[in-house]
């Protein structure tokens, strides 16, 4: 990625002396800016630049909140969060980058000609702002390029929230109005290029953001932001354009991500990687070494699977004391699909493997994403990244309206019921959902309240369960003001003490958990000593595996639901304010 560079930061020595310098500067895209694009070539050549604001393949499957657990905590999770000298995602060299397209677009072609590429700009904006909205909050909005002598530009203060947001819906709007096929670059797929349908796709995600964070802080306007976010999906689901894809039940979620080109029918953007381009990541290594934290899903989520007949897992007596090979049978299908569960096999052999602890702490180790073995060297993966698929747009529609309070069995109906039929699973009932909220769910949500409480736990599920890997859930909680969800205990497999456990029942010792002395090795076991190299909640006595257990996890409602601003940014531009309690000393 390019290195971004601060807009405050310019300001710096010499009374924007280096402002002088990064203004002047020729835009990367190569086109001088006294062409001001004169055709469309010109025009999609300059927008190609703007597409790095995109996540890596990393920013996608590294997912390390609480649905994904590791070795070691994030800063963010165990309160090590301090205010940043410098950095800390207070970039802005995208966005000079974006204005300054926008602020000369139009001087050669029409209007008419040009506003399919404006739209394209605008979208790409309003992604940039609410990236730095979900960071920060307020955050000062430039419409235009900044100038090199504009002192009152450059050392404004935050723009209020609503301003900005009512500013990235607007762009939106116009994208979504303006942006057609013209604008694509040649010989692009449609999963490759930002149009009018993945600005539907964003403004839906925004206005549900934004709309669940003022309403879980009781703040006003979150209905219609709700409304409009439901519209926004809506139109994209009434163009008929995408749907989910189905192949067979037990493969085609995992098929979905595991594909080397976007499955275009559901994925509308993806990041796509070659070996020809020699553009790869690092999924499957990631997920079968012990060099990346050993990944693996948590007790919780696991737990929150639906059984097959969309029965509740934690409704089964005893649910926390049974042992893996049952805990995983009879299960919502994406569960076998997300994780490896008894009879997993790599795809391209029959082989069947458990899991590994070397490579999972909590044991239930990560297959989504996962290809073939020949994609398993270090930095070597090429499947494509989805940054906006259909899944979620049907996701954002039922919890909007759920959120408003109007959302119906038909709603369901077009859009969770689609997600369960890729995999089987019986159909949300809004009525027996509500008439009887699911207890396990509401000790996770305790902040939802009301007649609809228990289809808005159960659309809540669906996302987390859907969107695993995706890097949607640190959001997700903070929207839904649910930051205390991080301080709980994350847990693995239970065992019910010391001794030899055959996890795939194919009568073969796969883990054998011993004290004292290790017993003499025996091929294909995975020995570990309790105390030591594993550690359960009871000790000897057995339970779930923990992780972390010495290491504390705090997270300050009154602080941690926004980043700090760097020091240096309020050292050069004192009217910038810091976010609510947030220590810098200035």
């Amino acid at each position: 990625m390019k290195k971004q560079i601060s807009i405050l930061a310019i300001a710096a020595a010499g009374l924007f002396s280096s402002c002088s310098k990064f203004m002047d500067r020729q835009p990367l895209s190569q086109i001088a800016p006294d062409q001001y694009f004169n055709n469309d070539n010109e025009a999609k050549f300059y927008l190609n630049s703007l597409y790095s604001i995109f996540p890596n393949a990393e920013g996608v499957y590294n997912e390390d909140i609480d649905n994904i657990v590791k070795q070691s905590l994030g800063d963010n999770i165990t309160g090590r969060r301090t205010v940043p000298l410098t950095g800390g995602n207070w970039t802005w060299g995208e966005l000079r980058k974006i204005n300054f397209f926008l602020d000369n677009y139009n001087r050669v072609m029409p209007e008419s000609q040009a506003a399919r590429y404006a739209g394209v700009a605008k979208f790409f904006r309003a992604y940039f702002y609410f990236d730095k909205v979900q960071r920060f909050g307020d955050v000062p909005w430039y419409s235009h390029v900044v100038l090199q002598n504009d002192k009152v530009m450059l050392t404004k203060a935050r723009d209020p929230r609503k301003l900005v947001v009512d500013s990235i819906i607007a762009d939106l709007d116009y994208a979504i109005a303006n942006i057609d096929d013209a604008a694509a670059p040649a010989g692009t797929t449609p999963t490759e290029v930002v149009n009018r349908f993945t600005a539907m796709a964003l403004l839906s995600r925004v206005c549900l953001y934004e709309g669940t964070w003022k309403k879980y802080r009781g703040e006003t306007g979150w209905e219609a932001l709700l409304t409009k976010g439901a519209a926004a999906a809506e139109q994209l689901m009434n163009t008929a354009k995408y749907k989910i894809y189905k192949s067979t039940p037990n493969k085609a979620y995992l098929e979905l991500f595991a594909s080397i080109k976007p499955i275009q029918e559901e994925i509308i953007f993806a990041r796509n990687f070659s070996n020809e381009l020699s553009v790869w990541h690092n999924v499957n290594y990631y997920t079968i070494t012990s060099s990346y934290g050993k990944p693996g899903l948590d007790k919780e989520l696991v737990n929150s699977y639906l059984m097959a007949d969309g029965t509740r897992f934690t409704d089964i007596n005893r649910y926390d004391t049974i042992t893996f090979y049952a805990e995983t049978q009879n299960r919502d299908p994406r569960l076998s699909q997300t994780i490896r569960t008894p009879g997993y096999a790599r795809i391209g052999t029959t082989n069947p493997l458990v899991p590994d602890f070397g490579a999972s702490v909590t044991g239930y180790q990560l297959i989504k994403f996962v290809t073939d073995m020949s994609f398993d060297s270090f930095n070597r993966s090429i499947n494509s990244m989805p940054i906006f698929r259909y899944a979620e747009v049907l996701l954002n529609y039922a919890e909007c309206k759920a959120e408003l309070g109007t959302l119906t069995q038909a709603d369901i109906d077009k859009s969770i019921k689609l997600l369960r039929d890729r995999v089987a699973m019986p159909n949300l009932d809004v009525a027996a959902a509500n008439a009887n909220v699911d207890p396990y769910m509401e000790a996770q949500y305790p902040s939802v309240i009301g007649g609809n409480k228990g289809v808005i736990l159960e659309i809540r599920r669906e996302r987390r369960i859907e969107l695993v890997m995706e890097t949607y859930r640190w959001n997700d909680l903070m929207r839904w003001k649910s930051g205390q969800s991080l301080v709980r205990q994350f847990k693995g497999m239970y065992f019910p003490g010391v001794g030899q456990y055959d996890l795939d029942r194919n009568g073969k010792t796969d883990v054998h958990i011993y004290e004292g002395t290790k017993p003499p090795a025996v091929a294909g076991v995975q020995y570990f000593k309790l105390g030591t190299e594993i550690d359960l909640t009871n000790g000897a006595t057995g339970g779930n595996v923990i992780i972390n257990r010495s290491t504390a996890k705090t997270f300050q409602e009154n602080r941690d639901y926004l980043q700090p601003i760097p020091i240096q940014e309020r050292q050069l531009n004192s009217n910038l304010s810091q976010n609510p309690n947030w220590v810098d000393g200035l």
